[in-house]
C-alpha cells in the first residue's frame, strides 16, 4: 500500500505523457534526447522490445538493436522519463511471449520476427 502523497505525484508524473501501447516483439523508434553542454539534440533509436516490466511510474522496457559489426545493444528506457521525446511503433510483432530473451542468442535469418497482419 502506498503513501497518498506519492500516489498523487506519480500521477502528476504520468499525465503529461502520451505513450503508444506496444508489447515485446514490436519494433520501436525512439527519439531521445540527447544533451551536449548548452544544446540538445534528438537521436533515434529503432529496435526491437524485448521486455516491458513494472508498473506506473516506474514502466521500463528493454530494446535490443543491431549496432556495427552485428553486435547486439541492448537498452532499458522507464516509460515516462524525460529524455524519450517521443515513440513510434514501426511494426507489430506476432510472438508468443512476454519476455525475448532468446533474440540474444540468435543471429540473422532466425532473429526475425513475424508480422502481424491485420
Amino acid at each position: 500500500m502506498k503513501n497518498r502523497y506519492i500516489e498523487s505525484f506519480e500521477k502528476a508524473q504520468i499525465t503529461g505523457k502520451e505513450v503508444p501501447s506496444f508489447k515485446a516483439g514490436d519494433t520501436l523508434r525512439l527519439g531521445i534526447k540527447i544533451q551536449e553542454g548548452d544544446k540538445s539534440r534528438i537521436q533515434n533509436y529503432e529496435g526491437i522490445c524485448i521486455a516491458v516490466r513494472g508498473n506506473g511510474v516506474d514502466r521500463t522496457f528493454t530494446v535490443r538493436k543491431m549496432g556495427a559489426n552485428n553486435v547486439g545493444v541492448e537498452k532499458v528506457f522507464p516509460l515516462y522519463s524525460e529524455s524519450l521525446d517521443k515513440i513510434e511503433v514501426l511494426r507489430i510483432g506476432r510472438v508468443r511471449r512476454a519476455k525475448l530473451y532468446y533474440l540474444r542468442d540468435r543471429k540473422g535469418k532466425s532473429a526475425r520476427i513475424r508480422e502481424l497482419r491485420k
